[in-house]
């Protein structure tokens, strides 16, 4: 991504899909957080669907696609800082050792 282009940032794509949601009229009332994280899940199973079914990685782009969206808009209605958590977690795995010294 390019360091000029603010129009993809992490915060502003939260903006966008939260913006979005309110405008479809997904956010008229106060929304079950349970039921917003097992929509997040399912667009995952439905990319692991995609992948199953050999449908191309289009598909499953599309499906991940989905699941950032619901991500960015729960993010957005409930002021999660994602940006700034991405960044810390991702410093973060950088100091870890080889898999986390997991075996799986």
């Amino acid at each position: 991504m390019p360091k000029n282009n603010n129009c993809c940032s992490i915060k502003n794509l939260i903006k966008k899909c939260h913006s979005t949601a309110k405008d479809k009229g997904w956010w008229k009332s106060e929304r079950n957080e349970g039921e917003l994280i097992a929509l997040m899940h399912s667009e995952l199973s439905e990319a692991l669907e995609a992948m199953r079914d050999h449908s191309g990685q289009a598909a499953i782009a599309e499906e991940l696609a989905d699941c950032c969206i619901r991500i960015f808009d729960y993010c957005g209605a409930k002021k999660i800082n994602l940006e700034k958590a991405l960044l810390k977690k991702m410093s973060y795995n950088k100091t870890r050792p080889f898999r986390h010294g997991k075996k799986f």
